[in-house]
């Protein structure tokens, strides 16, 4: 008997051994939520991650992307802060400026930015602001002098496509008419062809990478009247950035400030992150899978045939710019609050 008690308990060690050597993610699947569209830029970096990213970690799991658009992202963001399991099986691609609903105080805002798994960015996004060629604003004094505000395309709140037009009004003088609640790029590309709106503010990255934009520059569809960097950048020489048009216009400094702290989501660029409490080894595992992904060369080439150009950011760098993002004294987020509001 006691033989028999010996041999099933090295049978337990053994088995126990076997599975305590088998990877998390050997036979899993992980969900990549995209807050967007097809095809939107978010979209086409989260289907090159998972195109690319499973051979870096161990266990080699099936890797699918999933659209849930709507609200410039929100909706995917309270997705994965309140309703995805913190097993490091869904990760999120969202919006970099989200967090400006939770600093507004906008009641859809179901989440705590800071608390985010943060997994890493692939690229940073500066934004430009374009506007119709044909249409009677030529310059920025155009739309400073204008009767008629023109009318920009956003998703929603907490986007550049939102949040530019309010700082240019606000560190600049300038009015526009806002339409909102296009579900994702493809929406407000057509709207704009259409002549339904005049402008819309967007990643740099992407104006340069996918089209229609290509086509619309050379059939001369749209102009860059500025740019959000503190460069210009060499594919928009022409286009003054905005710290160069708030000289011209002597902003006041506390303006300046804001503009700054709400441009800062430019360095969290293309965000993925995943649900707080997602295991320390997982989020150790996700983040060195993500960065030796940015470094692949099959990767790269993928990369390449997009015309992309990536400018990575760690998960640890991208935790460290949340946390700091959201530490604002009271009086800066209440002056956002009032740049902001709808």
């Amino acid at each position: 008997m006691r033989k028999f008690l010996l041999a099933v308990f090295a049978l337990f060690v053994a088995v126990a051994g076997a599975q305590a050597q088998t990877p998390f993610y050997q036979k899993k699947t992980i969900t990549i939520v995209v807050g967007y569209l097809p095809g939107d830029g978010y979209d086409v970096w989260a289907r090159l991650l998972a195109a690319h990213v499973a051979r870096h970690i161990p266990g080699n799991p099936a890797v699918i992307v999933q659209n849930m658009p709507g609200a410039g992202s929100l909706i995917a963001t309270n997705n994965i802060y309140n309703v995805a399991k913190p097993d490091g099986l869904t990760l999120g691609a969202i919006g970099p400026s989200v967090y400006l609903d939770q600093l507004t105080g906008k009641k859809e805002a179901q989440f705590d930015w800071a608390k985010f798994t943060w997994i890493g960015s692939t690229e940073k996004t500066p934004w430009l602001f374009y506007m119709r060629t044909d249409s009677p604003y030529k310059t920025v004094d155009d739309i400073r002098k204008a009767s008629e505000a023109p009318k920009c395309s956003a998703t929603g709140t907490g986007t550049s496509g939102h949040f530019v037009p309010k700082l240019l009004e606000e560190a600049l003088g300038l009015k526009f008419k806002l339409v909102m609640g296009y579900k994702g790029g493809g929406e407000q590309d057509l709207a704009l062809e259409r002549a339904e709106v005049q402008c819309r503010a967007l990643s740099i990255p992407t104006f340069f990478s996918r089209e229609p934009f290509g086509t619309w520059r050379k059939n001369n569809l749209v102009r860059v009247m500025l740019q959000t960097g503190r460069k210009r950048d060499p594919r928009a020489p022409n286009a003054p950035t905005i710290f160069e048009l708030m000289n011209e216009y002597k902003t006041p400094e506390a303006t300046r400030k804001l503009v700054t702290v709400i441009l800062a989501s430019g360095d969290l660029g293309r965000p993925f992150i995943a649900p707080p409490g997602v295991p320390a080894e997982r989020v150790k595992i996700l983040r060195e899978a993500f960065a030796k992904t940015m470094q692949d060369p099959e990767f790269l080439e993928d990369v390449k045939k997009k015309k992309l150009q990536p400018d990575p950011n760690s998960g640890e760098e991208m935790e460290g710019i949340a946390k700091e993002t959201m530490a604002q004294p009271r009086e800066v987020v209440e002056r956002i609050k009032k740049v902001l509001e709808e």
